[in-house]
């Protein structure tokens, strides 16, 4: 919590497993069935939206930014700005532990590229590309 400015409902990182500065990070999200999206997505069979599992691996990539260029407790933001490739190969249900692990591509003081997977079990559930800009917050 202290790497990112989300909370509950949209914080999607759980702990950090793994974190080689300037390389990779490993997270990890415990999905649960109290998860808010679950009541709609889809009543009857419970599954995560693709659209937060690719979330969740921004949020590790905001972690391993952050750490990596010291900007831990700046105030610093990361900002998506292009999602390629996305892939959903199986889908993410309640009880799942999903790793979350994210590499830099390419690293920018401003912009960053990251490749990254969804893990459940040892079987890949998702994958990504992203570029992602450190910025400052806004203003009051």
């Amino acid at each position: 919590m202290a790497a990112l400015p989300h909370r509950y409902p949209m914080l999607l990182v759980d702990r950090v497993a793994e974190l080689v500065l300037d390389e990779r990070i490993t997270a990890i999200k415990a999905v649960s069935i109290n998860e808010p999206f679950f009541a709609g997505h889809f009543p009857g069979r419970p599954i995560m939206p693709g659209v937060l599992i690719v979330e969740a691996l921004a949020q590790a990539a905001g972690v391993l930014a952050v750490e990596s260029l010291g900007l831990a407790g700046s105030g610093k933001l990361v900002y998506f700005m292009a999602i390629d490739g996305a892939k959903f190969r199986t889908p993410v249900e309640p009880g799942c532990l999903l790793e979350l692990k994210v590499s830099f591509v390419q690293k920018r003081s401003s912009v960053c590229k990251f490749a990254g997977q969804a893990v459940v079990g040892g079987k890949l559930a998702a994958e990504a590309n992203f570029t992602a800009m450190i910025a400052d917050p806004p203003k009051d």
